[in-house]
Formats: structure tokens, C-alpha cells, sequence
């Protein structure tokens, strides 16, 4: 085995030290006078809540911790909760601005962790991010050669010894549906899978769509695909046939990866026709889509006792008769396939700069909309291994638990990738967190032991509206550390959340992070960093971010503006599939020489970062963002239709959700009928979750002379609020008064 960047030595030796900085390579005059690094070296598992760092913030109001933390004036080094230790002479707060020294000697230290086929041969980064220098480029050790699938399987089988441990519980849609799989057992199925693709013409650099629910296989497809140098295209199994076909095309991949069918709660999702819809809308574009692999999930007790119990989990509950059409030639069972293949195969050995995956943002379905962000094989692989380390505090032991699906970055980073890379054991669930009741997940936390539990705060605000008795009746003894990720969280979940979920003992780690970042940015650490509910709190280290006004000018101390970041980070995407100008246009072409969010952030007088919303016309529902446009486009296709205007609205559970306004073609009327054939056709055209709450009828819209439509104002109208400030551009201010009298009941 080769070792590559100069070894194998184990990176906890180097863990202590850089991230809070090292007292060893940082001298007095490196240290910041505010920040508080004591001159010990001082590692993430060295948390500190001692002294002055044992209170949080809840809107400037400062609060005590009540129970689990340390008194005021208790001696250093006694037992915190959850394992962590109180650290001697360490007062936390911000980390050490990174620069590129420290940046570099951080990540070639954790490169040596993994291996490398072939180490660097050159510059360990290179990168531009000011379009007005020449192309947008970011370079992590270009020229090293490895494989991901190998770093997250094969590397911890043989070399870390860990095959027998379970890299997966399965939880199915019903609480009796359950298996687990080992490390060895994975490999052996990700071999044999590999096997297939390859027998099936996939070679490196192909492109795989995957539409598949959250089962085990889910997990074995795109490692396949990855040991092979393919790139996975995994849509999200709640969007709909045409948003399936128009990201095969827009990535032309020549096979698609699918189940029969599945249940989310009690409802019936028929996957294999929504998938043989896509194709045939595929057919009509000119793109024949050559092979679709088909798993037996949902009808799985049809295949005997010959399928080891890991492959296919027993069956509880009983299925309607499902018709699965079959196209002869196309259409291929997974089982039947996998049953010829071997189960040993020699990974591809890639390019660190080469990609690993293509996920569209949430609201992009295609041309010349589409936003297929790619993701790179080194880099990518180090950063969510990394974030996964430290923000959750991983250690051997733990059951770490992402409630997140794989169809979206978040189960991508860290239901899989992220966890992988460390050998850890989490839980892969199918279902909802209210079926069969509202304490499932609970209940899913006390089977398991879960100790580390990362959630969407739509989840939590969904849950809290049930009370405190359907979490108080389960033990929750397991639980160290919770998460939350996909959308700013607010003070009173994040209260709930610590008081009633963590009993007071846990911390919470509220991550802000992005598709395109690949993993966590902003985010406390846990038992490190004192909390303010709803913050992002601090960059993680070599992330630099900065928070720029309208002209681009940097703003110091207490801010707000836009968040930008100033330099690279190995997560970091690198390009929008087969459209680069677009790359440049969307995120570096406003400001030269930044990667812009698109978000809005505000910077507290104590250095807390507080992301405040898209500045775009982006809408986040449920975690999930949504174009504005998109919706809109989709509202206008209906004949009735003549124009439409979206915006968002403040929702007690998903935080944003869609107001629609539309404006009716002549010898049509409003009627609820109306409402639900747009509603119906938004779920087909996009998806269930982009299914408006309210839809207004708007004789006109408030528009300048231009003909530009006012959103600020249709957002003051959907809310109610007649402070609309200054409408003196409005063309016809009589539309106002015509919306606010036409306005839907709405629920904040």
C-alpha cells in the first residue's frame, strides 16, 4: 500500500492542535489579544465550558446553564457532560484567523490519514476566485490519485480492522422493518454491484441517476458508482417524473438505478412508474436512457429465503397488489443481476480533481435552469470526513444518527461519506417522524442508543407542536450531542430542542452550510463553543468568511450584508455541470475575488455570525430551497394562468412556505377547483414539497414603469402588513388596496 503525502502517520498527534492554534508553531505576537487560546496546545475533545464560558446567549439576554454543566468557579479538568473534559487554562472563543500556511499544513496533515494511490506531484492548492484575473478554479492536490469508495470501505475492512462493525442499522417505514449491515458485508455488496455497472458498459467519467428510496442499496449504488470513477446523479425520491427526466438529461446519464415502490408513513410511492414516466419523457426528447436497474424492495418477500437477511429486511407490512410494468431490454432486477457478479473489484484510482457526484440545488430542474453542482473526489473527501470528526465529536463508540434523506447533500456529507470515513455506525431510516406516532424518533433514539442526532429544525418545530410527553416517555439516556442543518433555526425550537430533546445536558451544533459548500461552514463545536440559540456562531477552520455591503466592501465588527467567503476550502464545488460560465456568473461575477452565498448574514458584537435569508429569489421550505421562479414558471403553464408572482411566508412548522399570487386569463374564474389543479400541477412539475399553502387571486400586480414586479410588496401583502414603506415607483398604486382586499387567511 502506497503511503503518500509522506507517510502514514496517524493524525492524532496533529489533532490538538491546529484548530484552536498550537503553541508550538504560534508565537505570542500570532495570538490575537481578544482571543482567547490558551498558550497549552488544545483540542476539540478538550471542550471548554469553565469560568467565563459556561452561559449562552438567547437574544442578548444572557442565560445560565441550569443543569449538566459546570458551576461558576469549578475547578478545571472535572467531568463535563457527555464525555467531554474540562481543559486547563482554556477559555473558549474565537478560533485563529486561518491563512494559508496554517491552511495547507491542517489539510496535508489530514490527507495523510487516507490513501493515496499516487501522492501530489505539485502545488497542494491552487485556486482563483476573482473573475476579473481569468477562470474561476480551484485545485486540492491535483495530481494525487485515490478513490473514495476504497478510503470509506476498504481502508477501514483492512486496514482500520473494523469489517465486523455495523456500518448501518436499518429502520424501515414500519418500527418492525429492520436489519443492519456490517463494513464487510458492504464492501462485498458494493464489489459485486460495481461488478454489474461495469458488465453494463459504466466506465469512468459515465454519468448514473439514481431514484431510489432509503434502504441499504441506496448506499451500495453510489458507492458503486464512485469505486468506478462514475458519477451518481441521486435525485430525491419525493420529486416527480419530469424533475427525474430532466436531470437525466441535463447530466445525459445512460442509466438509471430505481426501486418498485415504497411507503413514507401511510402513503404509497410508486417509483418504478414515476421512473418508467421520466423515461419515456426522456424517449420523446431524443435521449434513450439504455438500462434502468429495478430493486425489489416493496415486494422483497417474493424473493425467497435465498437473500441474505441484510439484503433484504423482512417485510411487516402487506402490500397492495403493485403492477410493475416491464420493458424488455431496458429494464433489468437488481437481485437477478447481482446474483452473476463476482464480489471482488478493483477500484478506479482517480484524480483527486476529478468528480465524484453532480447534485442539483433544490428548484433547479433543467435548461437552461439547471444547477448541477459537482463535487470532486480529494477534496471532498477530506472535508466532510473532517467536519463529521470534529463537529459531532465523533469517537469509535458512537451511533450517529442524520435524519436527512441521501437525496440531498446532507445525507449525502453525512449519512454517508462523512460517517464512512471515520468507521462509524448510523442509522439509515426510511420513514417519517410521525408514523406510526409522533414519538418514532425517540423511540428510534432509545433502540439504537443513539448518542449523536443531527436534524432539520422543521422537524423539531413539527414535533414540538405535540408537546413534551412524546419525548419525555422515552429515555434519550444515549444522547451526547444534537445538530441541527438545512435552515436557520429559531430561539424557541432551539430552546425546546436543548431543554425537553437533550435534557439540558447536550449540546446543540446548528450548522450553516450550503449543496455547493459540501460540508459544515459556520458552527459551534461541541462543548467548545458558548451558544446562542439560533447562530451559526464560528467558521470552521480555513474558512474565512467576511460580510461584504452592496458596493463590496468588507464590513468590520458588528455587521449585516452578505455573506461571503474569501477562500477556498476542499469541499468547496468546483464547477456547474457542463455550463462553467454559469459557475462564474452565480457565485463570484457580483463581488471579484469571493465565493458568494447568496444569503444575508449579521456578525453580533460578539464575532457570532446569524444568516438572516437568501438575498435571491430563493425560497427555503422545509430546509429545502426553492426558485421562485420555478414556481411561477409552473403556475403559468396552466391555461387559466396569465401571470404569477411568488414569494414566501413565515410557517409555524416549515419556516418559509410558498404565497402565490396569480392573475387569471380572460373568461376564467377563481374557485377552489382552480386552486387544487395548480396545486396538482406544481407536484407534477416540481414536486410535492414545492406545493403552495396559499394561492391569491390577483387581478394585477404591483409593478415600477419598467414592469419589474414588486416581490417586497407582495411580501408586505401576503403577511398583511401595511407598512409597505416607500410605493412611490408603483405604477398603480390601486392594486395594492385591490390584493390586500383579495388576500388568503393565512397562519404565521
Amino acid at each position: 500500500m502506497d503511503e503518500g503525502f509522506g507517510g502514514r502517520r496517524g493524525f492524532e498527534e496533529k489533532e490538538r492542535s491546529v484548530l484552536w492554534g498550537d503553541a508550538g508553531s504560534l508565537g505570542a505576537e500570532d495570538v490575537p489579544g481578544d482571543v482567547g487560546v490558551s498558550r497549552d496546545v488544545v483540542s476539540v475533545r478538550e471542550c471548554g465550558f469553565c469560568e467565563e464560558s459556561e452561559s449562552f446567549m438567547r437574544r442578548g439576554r444572557l442565560l445560565r446553564w441550569k443543569e449538566g454543566f459546570p458551576r461558576r468557579g469549578a475547578p478545571c479538568g472535572e467531568e463535563a457532560p457527555g464525555g467531554h473534559s474540562w481543559p486547563a487554562r482554556f477559555t473558549p472563543a474565537r478560533p485563529l484567523p486561518p491563512d494559508a500556511r496554517n491552511t495547507r499544513e491542517f489539510w496535508g496533515d489530514i490527507a495523510k490519514e487516507f490513501y493515496w494511490k499516487t501522492p501530489c506531484p505539485g502545488p497542494f492548492l491552487k485556486y482563483n476566485f476573482d473573475v476579473t484575473k481569468g477562470k474561476i478554479f480551484i485545485e486540492w492536490m491535483k495530481g494525487a490519485t485515490t478513490n473514495i469508495c476504497y478510503n470509506v470501505l476498504d481502508r477501514i475492512v483492512h486496514e482500520k480492522k473494523l469489517g465486523d462493525k455495523i456500518a448501518f442499522y436499518w429502520e424501515g417505514n414500519e418500527p418492525e422493518e429492520t436489519t443492519q449491515i456490517t463494513y464487510h458485508e458492504l464492501l462485498v455488496q458494493v464489489c459485486q454491484f460495481s461488478n454489474v455497472l461495469r458488465k453494463q458498459g459504466i466506465r469512468k467519467g459515465d454519468r448514473v441517476a439514481i431514484y431510489m428510496p432509503m434502504i441499504p442499496k441506496l448506499v451500495v449504488a453510489m458507492l458503486a458508482c464512485a469505486r468506478l470513477g462514475a458519477l451518481h446523479s441521486i435525485v430525491f425520491a419525493g420529486f416527480s417524473a419530469e424533475s427525474l427526466c430532466e436531470r437525466i438529461l441535463d447530466a445525459s446519464c445512460s442509466l438509471l438505478i430505481t426501486a418498485d415502490a415504497f411507503y413514507r408513513g401511510e402513503k404509497l410511492v410508486k417509483l418504478k412508474e414515476l421512473a418508467d414516466e421520466a423515461l419515456e419523457k426522456c424517449r420523446e426528447k431524443g435521449f434513450p436512457v439504455r438500462c434502468c436497474i429495478v430493486v425489489k424492495h416493496l415486494r422483497r418477500t417474493e424473493l425467497g429465503t435465498g437473500d441474505s437477511l441484510s439484503q433484504s429486511p423482512p417485510i411487516k407490512r402487506p402490500c397492495p397488489d403493485v403492477q410493475i410494468s416491464w420493458n424488455e431490454g431496458v429494464d433489468f432486477w437488481w437481485h437477478e443481476l447481482i446474483h452473476e457478479a463476482g464480489d471482488e473489484c478493483e477500484p478506479e484510482w482517480c484524480d483527486a480533481e476529478d468528480p465524484l457526484f453532480i447534485l442539483y440545488t433544490s428548484g433547479s430542474t433543467g435548461k437552461p435552469k439547471a444547477s448541477g453542482v459537482v463535487h470532486t473526489v480529494g477534496g471532498y473527501m477530506l472535508y466532510v470526513a473532517t467536519t463529521f470528526k470534529y463537529v459531532f465529536d465523533f469517537h469509535a463508540e458512537d451511533v450517529f444518527w442524520c435524519t436527512a434523506d441521501i437525496g440531498w447533500i446532507t445525507g449525502h456529507s453525512y449519512v454517508t461519506y462523512g460517517p464512512m470515513a471515520n468507521g462509524a455506525t448510523s442509522v439509515l431510516f426510511e420513514g417519517i417522524p410521525t408514523y406510526p406516532d409522533v414519538s418514532r424518533m425517540w423511540s428510534i433514539v432509545d433502540k439504537y442508543k443513539v448518542t449523536k442526532f443531527y436534524t432539520a429544525p422543521t422537524a423539531i418545530r413539527l414535533l414540538m407542536k405535540f408537546g413534551d410527553k412524546p419525548v419525555t416517555k422515552h429515555s434519550r439516556a444515549s444522547l451526547q450531542v444534537l445538530g441541527t442543518v438545512g435552515e436557520p433555526i429559531n430561539p424557541e425550537a432551539w430552546l425546546w430542542y436543548h431543554q425537553v430533546v437533550g435534557a439540558q445536558r447536550c449540546p446543540i451544533v446548528d450548522t450553516f452550510w450550503q449543496t455547493e459548500t459540501g460540508g459544515h461552514m459556520l458552527t459551534p463545536l461541541p462543548g467548545a463553543t458558548p451558544m446562542k440559540p439560533g447562530s451559526a456562531t464560528f467558521p470552521f477552520f480555513g474558512v474565512a468568511p467576511a460580510i461584504l455591503n452592496e458596493s463590496g466592501e468588507e464590513l468590520e465588527g458588528e455587521a449585516e450584508g452578505y455573506l461571503v467567503f474569501k477562500q477556498p476550502w476542499p469541499g468547496i464545488m468546483r464547477t456547474v455541470y457542463g455550463n462553467h460560465e454559469r459557475f462564474e456568473t452565480t457565485y463570484f461575477k457580483k463581488f471579484p475575488g469571493y465565493y458568494v452565498t447568496g444569503d444575508g448574514c449579521r456578525r453580533d458584537q460578539d464575532g457570532y455570525y446569524w444568516i438572516t435569508g437568501r438575498i435571491d429569489d430563493m425560497l427555503n421550505v422545509s430546509g429545502h430551497l426553492l426558485s421562485t421562479a420555478e414556481v411561477e414558471s409552473a403556475l403559468v403553464e396552466h391555461k387559466a394562468i396569465a401571470e404569477a408572482a411568488v414569494v414566501s411566508h413565515p410557517h409555524p412548522v416549515k419556516g418559509e412556505c410558498l404565497y402565490c399570487f396569480v392573475t387569471l386569463c380572460d373568461g376564467y374564474t377563481f374557485s377552489s377547483t382552480l386552486t387544487e389543479e395548480l396545486k396538482k400541477q406544481i407536484r407534477e412539475k416540481i414536486g410535492p414539497i414545492a406545493t403552495p399553502d396559499y394561492i391569491q387571486n390577483a387581478p394585477g400586480l404591483p409593478k415600477t414603469r419598467s414592469g419589474k414586479i414588486m416581490r417586497r410588496v407582495l411580501r408586505k401583502i401576503a403577511q398583511n402588513d401595511h407598512d409597505l414603506g416607500d410605493i412611490s415607483t408603483v405604477a398603480d398604486p390601486s392594486v395594492i388596496s385591490q390584493l390586500f382586499s383579495h388576500r388568503c387567511l393565512t397562519v404565521q
